[in-house]
């Protein structure tokens, strides 16, 4: 390959690749092990040559160097297999566009890893079904039960995801930057060698803090390494020659409307701010998880030995990309001169600008372009009651007066609820609710945004990360999953959940009250997250400010509330499919990112946030607030799309797939409704609510007048005298509702 796309750029290396002493000894038994499974001559994929040629020896020897002779083995024949997979799958099925073909191809494939090895194999009909039942034979013995259930799901993802990039194909649809990341960490298959990782070094991640936040970033930050770094090396194989839409370059080619070097300097920044996040992970939030679960010191040496070897992995996974015939290496060298620009990205500027923002920049009020929205907005007749109604429920929860002892806790007053308007989201978001539905969707929006509100003030502008732990520690229990609460609530935030989940999770089975619990639990988790980015002043990556982004805003509680009234029709598995998922992560996407549109002035000039995503696109490509606001609105639009694509055309090809009934696709398509409701309602109240103008801005902080009877002066907000509410009291039991924060 002469005649190159690009010149690939200058990328960030932090780790040596070191190459295993025992690569021969891999090659060898690689190359008899794929003609035992008829993986060569015959097999109209591959012969001896294309797979010489490929080295993925050399692959697993520079990114597993410490393995045994037979443990890269292993793992090499692992990688051989998983190649020859997309290989076979690219001929067999992309190629041709038999989708259905595809679907039953890789559903047998499911067969072939058995959490327990008694139960057998099927009798294999092709090199890859071969190729799965002797490595899985080989491999689970020495593994716990744990980490085979989780190898198997990626496997699964890794397999089935494939179907994602045919559809694409077929649609001849380039996916939007977030949709990209997404898919890609399943269909690219990272998260399958990170589980690798673990098997290499033999030391497993303890299960309970597998599905840590610390955990999943190191391996979301891992995934999206490898996979930008080979979308860079593969973008003239994949898209030229097997016209792939699913590339990294391709997409931001695409979406940027840039030139193709341009997209790939844009790719390889990001695959270095997610390297530098996974950097980041290791120094601030391991040694912290260690502690909370208290980890004993094994423990602690073992997740260290799989940080060691993702690091591994990513240096030595750049090594094979540089020689491996595979790929678009040939000018590599050249492509590694530091140029002026090349030699600041190197030298880590855009990670000091994450943490050089002056907060409290005056930017004028936001500016707000034109947002795409395809749905005709409606509103619940039962507003002005839900209006009223809310005024005292939030004064019988104190949620409205300054929290005793706290200083600075008196974040709202009737004012300002009134200016916030919860009700009139509630009334866009499920317009056809009862009154007693309305009632409670509009307290679940108030509460949210009050706990958003207060922990910023409260805990964020002292620095006090302790008493935020505190804090949020503590609101699990007014969230029981079985029998009545039994803490006492001290403060507006507790008393108003245990009111609200004794009024909403009262009718749910244990099952749902668990699910539904954990999203609040990931809610109130994120405020702890933005409190530490504030704390050091680090503005977010961009992937983890999106994925965060959603917790922040409350979304997974607000969708789980509009599943409620589903019953048991609908099974999981649908709920858990790619496609749903790809539906309510694009919905969830546009109602969070559409708000820090709105909310730019409040949050950048007068609270002093780094977490806004016009800020964060503003840092990553350093660029001015219009431009930045521009690619904004573009991602907007793209999310919104993506949610009518995948409500068009994946989710009628799921039903099919999955043989769903009449009665469970009613409510499905119902369910759509739902969410449709639920965008075009959180816009209409950003657009009318006072909130986020500047009037209102300036209105809300400005200082408080002097009370009479009390002190005045820095520190004493906690002692001000306030007008009292109506007595506080539990309100009576109503129905779950959907419910949405903002």
């Amino acid at each position: 390959m002469t005649d190159q796309p690009f010149e690939l750029p200058d990328f960030y290396l932090p780790y040596p690749a070191r190459l295993n002493p025992h690569v021969e000894e891999a090659r060898r038994h690689s190359r008899q092990w794929a003609r035992t499974m008829g993986m060569l001559e015959g097999s109209g994929i591959w012969d001896e040559h294309d797979l010489d040629s490929h080295d993925y020896a050399l692959l697993c020897a520079y990114t597993h160097p410490d393995c045994d002779g037979p443990g890269l083995s292993l793992i090499t024949d692992w990688y051989v297999w998983v190649f020859f997979f997309d290989d076979h799958f690219l001929e067999l099925f992309k190629r041709t566009g038999d989708r259905e073909g595809g679907r039953d191809h890789l559903e047998r494939l499911a067969a072939f890893m058995p959490m327990d090895l008694s139960e057998g194999f099927p009798e294999p009909a092709n090199p890859v079904e071969a190729g799965l039942a002797d490595l899985w034979a080989r491999t689970v013995p020495s593994r716990s039960p744990q980490w085979r259930e989780r190898f198997a799901e990626t496997t699964r993802n890794l397999l089935n995801e494939s179907l994602w990039e045919l559809s694409n194909i077929n649609a001849h649809r380039v996916p939007n930057p977030v949709e990209y990341i997404e898919m890609r960490r399943k269909v690219g298959g990272a998260p399958w060698s990170a589980a690798l990782v673990e098997h290499a070094v033999g030391a497993e991640v303890p299960e309970r803090v597998a599905a840590s936040r610390p955990m999943r970033v190191l391996r979301d930050t891992f995934s999206d390494g490898v996979h930008l770094r080979n979308d860079l090396f593969s973008y003239q194989r994949e898209v030229e020659d097997e016209g792939e839409l699913s590339n990294g370059v391709l997409v931001l080619e695409t979406f940027l409307g840039c030139t193709t070097q341009e997209a790939a300097d844009s790719v390889n920044d990001l695959l270095t701010s997610r390297l530098q996040q996974f950097e980041h992970t290791v120094a601030t939030e391991l040694g912290p998880l260690f502690v909370e679960h208290a980890l004993d010191p094994l423990s602690c040496a073992g997740v260290l030995a799989y940080v060691k070897g993702l690091q591994d992995w990513q240096s030595g996974g750049h090594e094979w990309h540089m020689r491996s015939s595979r790929y678009m290496n040939e000018r590599a060298a050249k492509g590694r001169g530091l140029g002026p620009t090349s030699l600041a990205g190197l030298l880590g500027a855009r990670r000091i600008r994450s943490f050089s923002h002056v907060p409290h920049q005056c930017v004028g009020p936001s500016l707000i372009p034109d947002l795409y929205m395809p749905f005709a907005p409606k509103l619940s007749p039962h507003l002005d009651a839900a209006r009223a109604h809310l005024v005292v429920w939030c004064h019988g929860m104190g949620i409205l007066e300054a929290q005793p002892g706290v200083t600075g806790s008196a974040v709202w007053d009737e004012e300002k609820l009134i200016d916030y308007d919860f009700p009139l989201c509630a009334a866009g978001i499920h317009p056809d609710a009862s009154p007693e539905q309305l009632d409670l969707s509009s307290a679940w929006l108030a509460w949210g945004t009050y706990g958003d509100d207060y922990f910023p003030v409260v805990f964020g502008r002292t620095r006090n990360l302790p008493a935020a732990k505190v804090a949020v520690d503590r609101l699990p229990a007014f969230m029981p999953i079985d029998g009545h609460i039994l803490a006492t609530p001290v403060n507006a935030l507790e008393r108003g959940l245990a009111d609200l989940w004794t009024r909403t999770a009262g009718p749910m089975a244990p099952g749902a009250r668990r699910a539904f619990r954990k999203t609040i639990e990931d809610m109130i988790g994120s405020w702890l997250w933005e409190l530490a980015n504030q704390a050091a002043n680090h503005i977010p990556d961009p992937v983890d400010y999106i994925e965060m982004r959603r917790m922040t805003f409350g979304a997974e509680l607000t969708m789980s509330l509009c599943r409620l009234g589903h019953g048991n029709v609908v099974p999981q598995h649908i709920y858990d499919s790619g496609p749903m998922r790809s539906l309510e992560n694009s919905a969830m996407d546009y109602a969070a990112l559409l708000n820090d549109v709105f909310s730019y002035q409040k949050e950048i000039e007068f609270e002093g946030e780094v977490h806004n995503v016009v800020l964060v696109v503003q840092s990553f490509f350093d660029c001015d607030y219009p431009a930045a606001l521009a690619i904004v609105n573009d991602l907007l639009t793209s999310r919104m799309r993506q949610f009518q694509h995948v409500a068009e055309h994946e989710l009628p090809a799921l039903y099919d797939d999955a043989g769903l009934d009449e009665e469970t696709r009613r409510v499905l398509r119902g369910y759509v409704e739902e969410l449709e409701n639920w965008v075009s309602g959180i816009l209409v109240w950003h657009r009318e609510c006072r909130r986020y103008d500047e009037a209102s801005l300036r209105r809300h902080h400005r200082p408080p007048l002097p009370r009479l009877g009390g002190p005045t002066g820095l520190g004493t907000s906690a002692a001000m005298i306030t007008r009292p509410g109506p007595a506080r009291s539990t309100s009576p039991a109503v129905p779950a509702v959907s419910a949405g924060t903002a």
